[in-house]
Parts: C-alpha cells; structure tokens; sequence
C-alpha cells in the first residue's frame, strides 16, 4: 500500500483515540457582565505577514497518490467555501515522483484565491523548498519536524544534525514566510527559542493530543517494540505554556489535539494566534462529506464569537487578557518547569 494511504487508514482508525485531557485543565473565570456586542466581535487573526478571517484553518494531512487527491480536492473546497486557510501534507511524494505532484496541485486549483501553505521536512536542499511552494503556489512554506515519527517509521530518517541549520538558510532564502510545526509531539522553550535564533517568526507547537504519528508508524512496523513510548512529548497546551514565558516575539499556532470550538478559544487565550486541525477535518470529508464538514465549520465560527463574546474579547489579541485558571496537570508542569501560573487567574482590568 502506498505510504500516503497507508497514513490515513491509520490516522482515521485511531481517530477517536485521546491521549490527553489537558484542555479540561483550563477554565476561564466567568463575570457576569460582559463588555462587548457579539456583532462587534471580529475573529479575524494574522500569522507569518498574512491576514485570515477565521483563528483556525485545515492544518497539513496528506497528498501523494490517488486516494489523496481526492481528499486533498474535498478539504480544498472546504477552505474555498469558508474562507479557511490550508496547508497540504508533505509535498516530498510529490517532487520525488512528480507523477502524483497533481493530488497536491489540486489544492490551489480548487482554491484558487485562498490561503495555501506548501509543507515540507527539514532534511531537503532550498530547490526542494522552492519547487514545493510552486507546485502549490503557496503564500507559505509550513517546514515538518518528526523526529520521534522518523526514528520509529522503518524507512525514516536518521541523521538529523543539519536540520536546523537548514531551516535558517531556507528562513533567508525561499522567498514566503515559513511556519516551523512540530507533528503531535510539542514543543519546548528550549526549542521556540532555537527555531527564534534561526530567524523563525512563526511555529505551530503541535502537541500530543491528535493524531499519533509514533503509533502510526509504529503500527506499520513488523514487530511494533514502540508502543511504550506513544505518550512521548508535550501537550499543545503545555507546548504554548512553555512558549508563554519568552519575552522576545514570536507567533506560536496551536495544534494537536484541538476536538471543539472551546479548545480553540483555550488555546487563543494562552497566546496563539490560530488554531489548526488534521484529523478533525479528515474524518468529516471521509465519513460526512464536504457539505457537512462545511456546515461544522461555520457553526464553529459562530461558537468562538458567542465565547469571545463571554470573554469580553472584541478581537482575538483580547482574549490574552481573559483569566484562565490551570489545574493540574498543568498546574503541575508548570511548577516543575518554573512557569507562572498564577498569573494567567488575574490579567483582566
């Protein structure tokens, strides 16, 4: 079975599989009167130079054969029908073997005007990167670090020393703004800070929570000897806690995990500037159909302005002044890892 395939019967059977709770551990302290008109709420963000109209988009899934194309076409015209923004999965199928480069071409021929990001790993020279984004005509380059996915996938990568040395060149020379993600792992602040040095603006922390690529891979190995370590990593919310204490700019996304509108909002209120989501967005095109998945996804526009609305938060920046109580076991992590977590409870005026 082709790779590409392969990942997504895996990524749907799992689908219903949650490896962690953290969201519930993050309540917002309700007041009774709130300060805006929901009319006058505007869910309009901003990321790597770019304006969007909605805080959450079809984060990068797949791409590289038959199957693919056909999923990639219904997930195009989901963003075409309501403005989300898409990135494609990784684009290297398709410059390896440009026979299947039209199941990510698709992409920007079903949605000719919207916002598309291109995605590839680190490992590849800037020809790959600009070959990529022109296949999509993308208005960003997304650049995949895996490594746990690499190590455990039986054909993946080893050698991972020149990775980040080559983010920084492509950062200088690919010509669209470029979002380093992690892929269900998360991030740490020792990491946000490595990728800020390389001159990296924008970085999707990409938490376990989701889909898991550890498992995943691990499911396509003969003797799957992982399966002890398919917890590995942080939370999304974890992933934007240590990103919270860093005093120098820098626009985190959040995805991984996110299941509903309110985690959206939590994730918001912790500092991201958007929200994105995989395995969500796939199992609605697999199993409900593009109207459907287009359906969802206005009603979830209209969740977040009725929760902002709550919040007092006339716009998404507003809602980093919300409280936001952490229970454990976040509360816990952040002790350990020397994060204030107090003050999130006391930012409103």
């Amino acid at each position: 079975m082709n790779r590409k395939d392969e990942h997504v019967e895996l990524a749907e059977a799992f689908y219903h599989e949650r490896q962690t709770d953290h969201y519930d551990a993050i309540k917002f302290v309700h007041h009774s009167f709130p300060t805006v008109n929901q009319a006058d709420v505007s869910l309009a963000t901003s990321f790597a130079g770019l304006d969007f109209s909605t805080p959450f988009f079809i984060n990068g899934m797949t791409g590289g054969s038959e199957k693919t194309y056909k999923i990639n076409q219904d997930l195009a015209t989901v963003a075409r029908e309501t403005g989300l923004a898409m990135a494609s999965g990784s684009v290297s199928a398709g410059i390896k073997h440009p026979e299947t480069a039209p199941s990510f071409e698709i992409i920007r021929q079903t949605n000719p005007n919207g916002k598309v990001f291109a995605n590839l790993g680190p490992e590849h020279p800037l020809e790959n990167y600009l070959r990529a984004v022109d296949i999509l005509k993308a208005d960003a380059l997304q650049i995949h670090v895996n490594a746990p996915q690499e190590l455990v996938m039986p054909e993946g990568e080893r050698v991972f020393e020149t990775w980040l040395n080559n983010i920084e060149k492509t950062v200088q020379s690919v010509g669209v703004p470029v979002i380093v993600k992690e892929v269900g792992f998360g991030m740490s602040r020792q990491t946000i800070m490595k990728l800020q040095q390389a001159g990296v603006q924008t970085i999707d922390v990409s938490g376990n929570g989701g889909t898991n690529f550890l498992k995943i891979e691990n499911a396509r190995r003969e003797h799957q000897e992982f399966a002890f370590a398919e917890d590995w990593g942080q939370s999304t919310a974890i992933s934007l806690l240590e990103g919270s204490t860093l005093t120098n700019s820098v626009e985190l996304i959040a995805s991984g995990g996110i299941r509903n509108p309110y985690d959206i909002v939590k994730s918001l209120a912790l500092g991201a500037k958007a929200a994105g989501l995989s395995g969500h967005f796939l199992h609605l095109v697999l199993n409900e159909g593009v109207e459907a998945t287009i359906a969802e996804v206005e009603r979830w526009k209209n969740s977040i302005q009725t929760m902002m609305t709550l919040l007092s938060a006339k716009s998404v920046a507003d809602l980093t002044a919300s409280d936001v109580i952490l229970m454990d076991p976040l509360k816990t992590w952040c002790e350990a890892r020397q994060i204030n977590w107090q003050a999130f409870a006391n930012r409103s005026k």
